[in-house]
């Protein structure tokens, strides 16, 4: 230290070194606390984190299931307000749209790569199938009552069983036809046609549910050699090309108010699937399926609030049969994929058994063969 560092020193006017704070990156101290957080999230929301992960695989799904509810039905009663001013082509098309821009992001990680495929074919009939359900569900949330239209789009698992036998050749047991065609009994219960027939709006919402279920057998055929994110861009645009035609003849230009709520339901609804994702990720399918019927309460409580729409006892019967009837096919088919993965088991078991003694009998053949 040279001679004016010392006498500033004994004059009290030097200044000791800064020390730079230890702690280390990616950490976070709680300012007054001194308590030093591994997320940098302070101790409160690690807190909530850490109860969190300790809550069972199941019970988490069920909760991102029950929020994924919420905002689907959040979802249903924007577009019902939306309804009776634009049409449910424009909607739809404004849907798909925002859609198409939540899933450009992903191009930028996934590169060409995100958009390579040779089933354009496939592509193009998901998008139709997708924009004609979209479509049906739109037209009847505008038209029926919000709890009625989610009480019938719960019809989904007896389409699919009809689809599976006339397009997969699956074969169904008795049981399961007679819970099929008890479901449909709670679809006329509810809809109870008159003398001039159904209903056309709950006509639209039942083959509404029929377009998802062969949307989602066209799904599982290009999950076989597509990756998810090139069924997303895909979807994204072929599906606003197939909006545009029927939305533009059908036109409104929608006030600011109207396009912040069209947002609003693309929001929803790709908020509401990627917890849907979430739920079937962390639990089992049927352990969780059951609290998807929460939209069923909340439909009929944004229903009640905001349009005056009060549940007959004919639809809350119709929707009861509806919901036990599917939750027993869903039961069905989660006792037999059990039970086919145990044969599996077993099968794998029993050949793995066989070429180990395969194996040993090589190593060790019998004193008689041994020359």
């Amino acid at each position: 230290m040279d001679r004016c560092g010392r006498d500033r020193r004994q004059l009290g006017l030097y200044r000791a070194p800064r020390v730079r704070d230890a702690t280390p990156r990616g950490f976070g101290r709680t300012p007054g606390t001194g308590f030093v957080s591994a997320s940098g999230r302070g101790p409160a929301i690690d807190g909530i984190v850490a109860r969190w992960l300790r809550l069972s695989p199941n019970v988490r799904g069920a909760i991102w299931i029950l929020l994924a509810a919420l905002l689907f039905s959040s979802m249903g009663a924007l577009v019902k307000t939306l309804g009776a001013r634009l049409d449910s082509f424009e909607i739809a098309f404004f849907r798909c749209l925002f859609g198409l821009f939540a899933v450009l992001p992903f191009l930028g990680r996934e590169g060409l790569a995100g958009v390579k495929t040779k089933r354009l074919s496939g592509h193009f009939l998901r998008a139709v199938l997708g924009v004609g359900a979209m479509f049906s569900g739109f037209y009847a949330v505008t038209h029926l009552p919000l709890a009625n239209a989610a009480a019938i789009s719960f019809t989904k698992p007896l389409f699919m069983i009809v689809l599976a036998v006339v397009l997969l050749h699956e074969t169904v047991r008795m049981r399961r036809w007679i819970a099929t065609g008890i479901g449909f009994a709670g679809v006329l219960m509810m809809v109870r046609p008159g003398p001039d027939g159904f209903e056309f709006a709950a006509l639209v919402a039942l083959f509404g549910a029929l377009l998802v279920s062969a949307v989602q057998i066209t799904v599982k055929s290009l999950a076989v050699t597509e990756r998810p994110v090139t069924i997303l861009v895909w979807f994204g645009v072929f599906s606003t090309l197939a909006a545009l035609g029927p939305a533009i003849l059908v036109w409104k230009t929608p006030t600011l108010v109207e396009l912040g709520m069209l947002l609003a339901v693309g929001a929803l609804g790709a908020s509401g699937q990627s917890l849907t994702i979430r739920g079937l990720r962390v639990a089992e399918a049927a352990a969780i399926a059951p609290f998807d019927y929460a939209r069923l309460l909340f439909s009929a409580g944004y229903g009640f609030l905001l349009f005056s729409e009060v549940p007959t006892i004919w639809t809350v019967v119709g929707a009861l049969v509806i919901v036990f009837s599917t939750l027993y096919i869903a039961r069905r088919e989660a006792l037999m994929r059990a039970r086919a993965a145990a044969l599996a088991k077993v099968g794998n078991d029993d050949q793995g058994d066989a070429e180990r003694k395969h194996h040993h009998d090589r190593q060790h053949p019998p004193e008689h063969l041994v020359p």
